[in-house]
């Protein structure tokens, strides 16, 4: 499969290479989301050193670490005297660093569970020696919290050390048509909805199938690999994933206010607290607060709402978690279809992230802010907002199978006299998005009233 986009990732990694300095980077992001992929394709023409943590005695460890240092330098001397301890390592490294060398450690951690003494090390190799080289050293990882605490939590020996860090994140929603060049925009939606953007699961699915055969084949399919994939990333962060599968559990199936959450999951609340933010901060979840709020409620959280942000696991809990004994008996095909009845209300909700996600590609004005928007009864979908040019966007959007009439067009109008927010000197921009496009009466009210109307065809001809 061809390297997919990963543009401002890859100009981080060459501004660095190219800064004639020494570079302490540390790369990050949860698993299957492309990192060794970007560092590969980084590391073209380069022929960097690339060292892997694994699972295996401190002795292997070390002897293969000889080998990669023998192998790049073309140094005997190293196998009849190899190095026996990461001061000479990296010693070594700073000695050979005259000119520019880029060494890569992948799954970083591994190495620190074995060797907790590394970081000490080389906080003292770093200040001593190699910031004076001209060494491009690389820290990877895929336990966020793991790579959080060991590189970048104040704590580390090597805090302050770093020179740049980068989270890898999901693909943009446009890339999509990348890998899937036959679906339409409805099929697209749905791969979204139920794997999101992640590269790894991206390239699972067979894009000459059906989409539904792929959630079939690979979701709901015992064995398969994206299968067990939630509950094995939860183990990989928590030792006990419980509590936080609870939770899950109790967000994807509608609860969205905290006290709704603590009374479905009964955990202490200060502990819930604390998963719920350990969640957010590994982008599985997120707090979301009406995007018209000044900087003081937001900071007390007030009418925070949350929801599952990671549309994979919104998934999953939804529609894998409940479904685990049928599918354990190995009824994918009956809950495929199953879930193919209730889908459309699900991905409804997903067509508003979707379209949040596009509306910087339709170009209308650079926002400082983008979210929902509601107050007592009234919501808004989609609320975008340029503070320091007073520019304001709202956006409905319709995911059902006929057309839209006026009504919604003067209901947002309505909704938004209820929006406080620059009240007087605003400039207003006013949208809709229907699955099913629009009646006469309602284009006619759209070119009376400034709206702009957009189709399935225009959001598909964005990617």
């Amino acid at each position: 499969m061809k390297f997919i986009n990963r543009t401002r990732e890859l100009e981080f990694l060459q501004k660095k290479y190219h800064s004639n300095e020494a570079e302490l980077i540390v790369l990050y992001g949860r698993r299957r989301i492309g990192k060794t992929e970007l560092l590969n394709e980084f590391s073209k023409h380069k022929k960097p050193l690339y060292f892997l943590g694994r699972a295996e005695s401190k002795e292997d460890t070390l002897r293969r670490f000889n080998m990669l240092l023998m192998e790049s330098f073309n140094d005997i001397s190293l196998a009849r005297s190899p190095l026996s301890r990461w001061d000479d390592f990296f010693e070594y490294l700073a000695e050979k660093a005259k000119t520019r060398i880029v060494l890569i450690i992948d799954e970083f951690p591994f190495i620190v569970e074995k060797f907790p003494e590394i970081l000490s090390i080389l906080q003292d190799k770093w200040d001593s020696l190699l910031r004076e080289s001209k060494i491009m050293l690389v820290l990877c990882g895929s336990s966020i919290s793991m790579m959080e605490k060991y590189t970048l939590d104040y704590r580390s020996p090597i805090y302050g050390r770093r020179t740049g860090q980068w989270m890898v994140d999901r693909l943009d929603i446009v890339h999509l048509k990348d890998f899937f060049p036959k679906y339409n925009f409805e099929e697209i939606l749905t791969v979204y909805s139920v794997i999101d953007t992640i590269p790894g699961y991206l390239a699972r699915f067979d894009s000459s199938l059906p989409v539904w055969e792929n959630i079939e084949n690979k979701v709901l399919s015992k064995g398969e690999f994206l299968y067990e994939e939630v509950e094995i990333l939860l183990r990989e962060e928590f030792r006990d994933p419980s509590n936080y599968m609870s939770i899950l559990s109790a967000v994807a199936g509608g609860l969205t206010d905290f006290n709704e959450i603590y009374n479905k999951t009964k955990l202490d609340k200060s502990f819930l607290s604390k998963y719920l933010f350990v969640l957010e901060k590994l982008g599985i979840i997120e707090k979301i607060q009406p995007v018209t709020l000044s900087f003081k409620p937001k900071l007390k959280a007030i009418g925070a709402r949350y929801s599952i942000k990671d549309n994979f696991f919104d998934f999953w809990f939804r529609f894998v978690y409940t479904n685990l004994p049928e599918l354990e008996r190995g009824n994918s095909a009956s809950i495929a279809k199953a879930i193919q009845k209730d889908f459309s209300e699900y991905l409804g909700k997903k067509f508003e992230s979707a379209v949040m996600e596009l509306i910087p590609h339709l170009d209308i004005f650079q926002y400082t802010r983008i979210g929902k928007w509601w107050y007592k009864d009234e919501e808004i979908d989609i609320v975008a907002l340029n503070e320091n040019t007073k520019e304001i966007l709202f956006c409905e959007c319709k995911w059902q199978n006929k057309k839209i009439d006026t009504g919604v067009l003067v209901e947002l109008l309505d909704k938004v006299k209820s929006v406080e927010w620059n009240d007087d000197t605003r400039k207003e921009y006013f949208m809709v998005v229907s699955k099913s496009g629009f009646t006469e009466k309602a284009e006619k009210f759209a070119k009376q009233n400034d709206f702009s109307l957009i189709t399935l065809k225009e959001l598909e001809e964005l990617f």
